[in-house]
């Protein structure tokens, strides 16, 4: 089973959405933190209006969001340190129980991860999916 992450750092709402219909994907899980955005299209209701048009379904995992401290230092370019927050915040008991939760999505249907950036070696999501990847061998395709 594949799972992919997509970033909307640089697209619109409708190219994002283009692309997880042509990946097959079934349902996105948020992954941040706030699920707010200065872009057009991405808060949490409009864009869970949006995908359900598009016959997505959309989940948000908030505690699989990186914390506040994180996002600065990724903000700031510091992105091993972010790496260093998130992987302590990941290990705590909710954002566990949502890791488990993600791979179950996961492991039953075409899923994405979705947050901003762009690039999923600078993101979060990228250490999101390589534990879903270790833990259950799903395949990750960046979208």
């Amino acid at each position: 089973m594949k799972l992919a992450t997509v970033g909307y750092e640089h697209d619109t709402q409708k190219a994002v959405i283009d692309r997880l219909k042509a990946a097959d994907v079934k349902v996105v899980i948020d992954v941040r933190a706030v699920a707010s955005s200065r872009k057009p299209g991405f808060s949490k209701t409009i864009l869970a209006a949006s995908l359900d048009e598009a016959g997505i379904a959309y989940v948000h995992l908030q505690k699989l969001g990186t914390p506040k401290a994180g996002r600065l230092a990724a903000r700031a370019g510091r992105h091993a340190e972010m790496e260093r927050i998130f992987e302590a915040h990941l290990a705590e008991p909710a954002p566990q129980l949502e890791l488990i939760r993600a791979g179950e999505i996961a492991t039953s249907t075409k899923a994405a991860l979705l947050c901003y950036e762009a690039a999923p070696a600078e993101c979060h999501r990228s250490i999101v999916s390589r534990h879903l990847h270790e833990t259950l061998g799903l395949e990750i395709e960046d979208l």
